[in-house]
């Protein structure tokens, strides 16, 4: 299951992740439309790899693999599937 992108990240919108993901899905980055507008960052539960390159640069530990995901935080699996039309 993908690695999702939970609360914390909600405001810090901070790109390391970015930089960090092999597979190019994590998504708005600074330099996309939409990045300004969005209230955090998503992975694409279709394109992710599960390496799991995302999680130790995250500097709120926002990043969860999917079946790890707290269930407090389980919206933003869907948020994530929303996001990208899935």
């Amino acid at each position: 299951m993908a690695y999702v992108i939970a609360e914390p990240c909600i405001g810090t919108k901070d790109t390391a992740c970015t930089d960090a993901c092999p597979v190019d899905c994590i998504h708005p980055k600074k330099d996309e439309t939409g990045h300004a507008e969005a209230e955090q960052l998503f992975i694409d539960p279709v394109e992710c790899i599960d390496c799991g390159a995302c999680v130790p640069v995250c500097p709120v530990s926002a990043i969860y693999a999917g079946d790890d995901l707290p269930e407090n935080f389980a919206i933003f699996a869907e948020k994530a599937k929303t996001h990208f039309g899935r």
